[in-house]
C-alpha cells in the first residue's frame, strides 16, 4: 500500500471552483494532476482527509483518480504574477497531494445518471464512516468519465480533526448529516454494503492506511502531538467507527425511510 511521488514541473491554472484553491499542474511523469496544497485552507488536515478518503474508496472497489504525493520545489512559483497564488505556492513547499486529472470528465447529475443500488450503498456507507459532509445534491463531488462514476474531493471528511477534542465521542457519532447524501434515495443495499466494507477494512488494513500519512504532515496536524500520536488517533477513530458501524448504518437506513 504505497503512493508514487512526483515533482511539479509546470503550474497550469488555478481551479477556483474549489474552496481551497487547488490547481491543475503537470509533473515530471508527464501527467497532469489536480494538486491539493498544504498551504491552503485547512492545511495538512485536508490532505490527510483526502489521502485516507481516496485510499478507502479504492479499497472498497470504487473508482477514484490515482493519488500521488507531489513535491513542490522551494523555487517553484516565484515568477507567478498573482500574489494570492504566489503566497499559496510559497506556503506549500514540500510534500502535497495530487489526483490524476480526468480530462473531459463531467459533473455527476443525479437526475440524468442512474447509479446501481449496491454502488450507491457502498458510497453512502463510506461517507457515513468517514463523516463526509460534502456529497450532496448541491455539491456531489462525483464525476462521469468514460461513462463511469468517479469519486473526487474527500477533503471534507474526518471533520473531527479540526477541533481534535472529544474525538472518542465523535467516533461514535451516528452522523445525522448523512440524510443530505445525494445517493441516499437509491442506496437500497446498505446491509450488504456494511458487510462488504467491514470485511475489507480490517484492523490490519486500517493500520496500513494511517501509516501512509507522511511524518511531515502528521507533525504539524496537531500541536503537541508527535507524528505517531497523530496516526494513532486516526487509527483509533477509524477502528472504533467500524466496530460500531450500526450507529451510522441505522442512521442512514432511518433517514432513507423518510425519502422513499
Amino acid at each position: 500500500m504505497t503512493l508514487r511521488t512526483v515533482n511539479v514541473t509546470r503550474y497550469i491554472t488555478p481551479l477556483r471552483e474549489g474552496g481551497s484553491l487547488p490547481a491543475l499542474a503537470e509533473a515530471d511523469d508527464d501527467f497532469k494532476y489536480v494538486v491539493k496544497f498544504r498551504g491552503a485552507g485547512h492545511g495538512v488536515k485536508a490532505l490527510i482527509s483526502e489521502l485516507i478518503g481516496g485510499v478507502v474508496a479504492k479499497l472498497l472497489e470504487l473508482r477514484v483518480p490515482e493519488l500521488v504525493f507531489i513535491q513542490l520545489d522551494e523555487a517553484f512559483g516565484q515568477s507567478e504574477g498573482d500574489e494570492e497564488i504566489q503566497d499559496l505556492l510559497q506556503g506549500s513547499r514540500g510534500l502535497n497531494l495530487g489526483l490524476h486529472f480526468l480530462s473531459g470528465a463531467l459533473t455527476f447529475d443525479p437526475v440524468t445518471t442512474k447509479v446501481d443500488g449496491l454502488t450507491a450503498s457502498k458510497i453512502v456507507w463510506m461517507d457515513a464512516f468517514l463523516t463526509n459532509v460534502d456529497r450532496t445534491v448541491r455539491n456531489t463531488n462525483m464525476l462521469m468519465w468514460h461513462k463511469e462514476l468517479w469519486l473526487i474531493d474527500h477533503g471534507a471528511t474526518l471533520y473531527f480533526h479540526h477541533t481534535w477534542t472529544n474525538w472518542e465521542k465523535q467516533a461514535l457519532s451516528p452522523f445525522p448529516l448523512i440524510s443530505s447524501h445525494v445517493l441516499l434515495p437509491v442506496a437500497d443495499q446498505l446491509d450488504e454494503a456494511d458487510a462488504f466494507c467491514k470485511n475489507i477494512l480490517t484492523v490490519e488494513i486500517i493500520r496500513k492506511i494511517v501509516n501512509l500519512i507522511p511524518d511531515e504532515w502528521a507533525k504539524v496536524a496537531e500541536e503537541g502531538f508527535s507524528a505517531n500520536d497523530v496516526r494513532e488517533v486516526y487509527f483509533q477513530f477509524l477502528t472504533r467507527r467500524i466496530e460500531d458501524s450500526n450507529n451510522f448504518l441505522n442512521e442512514a437506513q432511518n433517514a432513507r425511510k423518510t425519502l422513499i
